[in-house]
């Protein structure tokens, strides 16, 4: 399993570890991913997805998940959250 965020596209990053003698080693900064169950009103059922701590709380600051999906571009999201974007567009369309 990949360790990139669901929602936002948030990846592994690499950088160096630097010592007081400035010896510079290799390191990874790996995301803040957390498996969560999210409500979509829309659907009416709860959608499990491996998001990062940061995608979480602008979930809640948009005002939940259907709201976050539908203001996202698709570039950022997966492919499961881009079926579910498109679900509750053509949900709420109707």
């Amino acid at each position: 399993m990949s360790r990139v965020c669901e929602l936002t596209g948030k990846a592994v990053m690499t950088g160096n570890n630097v010592s007081h003698a400035q010896n510079k080693t290799r390191r990874r900064y790996l995301p803040n991913l957390n498996n969560v169950s999210l409500v979509s009103d829309a659907l009416n059922q709860t959608v499990r997805l491996r998001i990062s701590a940061a995608a979480l709380r602008s979930v809640e600051h948009n005002g939940g998940l259907d709201n976050f999906l539908l203001k996202s571009r698709a570039e950022a999201l997966s492919l499961k959250a881009r079926r579910l974007k498109k679900l509750i567009a053509s949900k709420t369309a109707a």
